[in-house]
């Protein structure tokens, strides 16, 4: 699980990065690398941005992160 979880952190951060530069510069980066923002190739990213964060929440809000279960080990 911590290969998909640092997967779905890497593309979270894409989508957090393509956000801020859509509010600051009114740029998506996402769109100018892949064809446009109805290009085949950016939906898929952008599915997989969004995917990628609700795995995240589901992992943190169940307390399942790595992390959390290293933490739970060490504690008991």
């Amino acid at each position: 699980m911590k290969t998909v979880q640092l997967i779905a952190l890497v593309l979270v951060v894409v989508g957090a990065v393509n956000w801020g530069l859509v509010g600051v510069a009114q740029f998506d980066l996402v769109a100018a690398l892949f064809g446009g923002v109805d290009a085949p190739l950016s939906r898929v990213v952008y599915t997989l941005v969004g995917a990628s964060g609700l795995v995240l929440a589901g992992t943190t809000a169940l307390g399942t992160s790595s992390n959390a279960a290293m933490h739970t080990v060490r504690a008991h």
